[in-house]
């Protein structure tokens, strides 16, 4: 029988519970226990979830093989460098630090160390991306929509680094080209952090990304356009499927209809819905953690890809900033 990975779960909040019962589900894992300073959420976990509670970080990371980070932004990179430089495997939730700083010593560490590093981006596991091949999209322009009711959770950073680096990853996973130039405006209205923010973000190649992320809406949208040649993609995380329009010259077979241009110039437009079997996202995630570890295999995203969607979202955040300052 093949060895469990033990693995040790810190911070058991809303999202740290989520992760526990998942890891339990999960038939690779052994959960050696978990660590949160907060007696009350220890307390609910110990009874709800039956796992045992670990006195200090040290004493979990040493009892384990692997270690999920779900506490509070500010606690990752401290329980990463102590995890990484005794030789373990991390997962840890985005924004993977506090600082790009951080983020730079903990790329270095891990490379140091050649163990496993994950970030949870889980968004890149959502039906409506697996849906598509993301490797043949040439994306010329993205629009993106991500609004949600408020929530005090994850109020700790800015929406940029709460909700919008969810889709500055995935623009980066899909964009063949590098970031040229930033633009991007925001505001606080609940929190002490801008809670809705704008940014443009041009591409070397061609390609421009308009990115709206808000916590104080009415009601939630999670939504991502994507036009290029020959195609309108229309992804919705929340219903999670996208819808593809494809242009033709030619009167394609099945429905489409037809268009009439300009110069008596006719094309020819399909439409497919690209559904993929609903799974549990963060579920998925994690088992793809355990198989990167046990078979030596990449991780689906590196912990490059988390500090690049970091490095994004501080060069926007420093841009509202910046347009904060100049209102006063």
């Amino acid at each position: 029988m093949a060895k469990k990975i033990r693995i040790g779960v810190f911070g058991v909040g809303h999202l740290g519970k989520i992760h526990v019962k998942l890891l339990k589900e999960i038939a690779g894992y052994e959960i050696a226990g978990f660590y949160d300073p907060d007696d009350k959420n220890s307390d609910k976990a110990i009874k709800d979830l039956d796992i045992t509670r670990f006195t200090s970080p040290e004493e979990l990371i040493n009892a384990c093989d692997a270690i999920d980070i779900v506490s509070p932004t500010g606690t990752h990179f401290q329980i990463a460098k102590t995890a990484v430089k005794e030789g373990k495997h991390i997962f840890v939730e985005k924004p993977m630090t506090a600082t790009l700083r951080e983020a730079k010593e903990l790329v270095a560490l891990a490379d140091e160390a050649r163990v496993k590093a994950m970030v949870g981006h889980v968004e890149r596991f959502n039906p409506a991306l697996l849906s598509l091949d993301v490797k043949t999209l040439n994306p010329l322009f993205i629009e993106v929509h991500r609004l949600a009711e408020f929530n005090p959770r994850g109020t700790d950073v800015s929406v940029v680094l709460d909700l919008m680096i969810h889709d500055i990853d995935i623009i980066l996973s899909m964009v063949k080209g590098n970031v040229k130039r930033i633009s991007a405006s925001g505001v606080a209205i609940l929190s002490k952090s801008p809670d809705i923010a704008n940014a443009r973000i041009e591409f070397d190649n061609g390609c421009t990304a308009n990115v709206t992320a808000s916590r104080i809406s009415v009601k939630s949208m999670r939504k991502m356009r994507i036009f290029q040649p020959g195609a309108y993609i229309s992804m919705d995380f929340l219903k999670k499927k996208s819808d593809v329009f494809r242009i033709t010259d030619a009167a394609p077979e099945g429905n489409h209809f037809e268009l009439d241009l300009p110069d008596d110039v006719k094309k020819y437009i399909t439409f497919e819905t690209a559904e993929k079997k609903d799974v549990n996202a963060i579920k998925m995630e994690l088992e793809l953690f355990l198989e990167s570890i046990v078979h030596n295999k990449p991780v689906p995203v590196t912990i490059y890809d988390g500090y690049h969607a970091m490095e994004v979202a501080h060069r926007i955040h420093d841009k509202i900033e910046e347009q904060l300052l100049h209102r006063q």
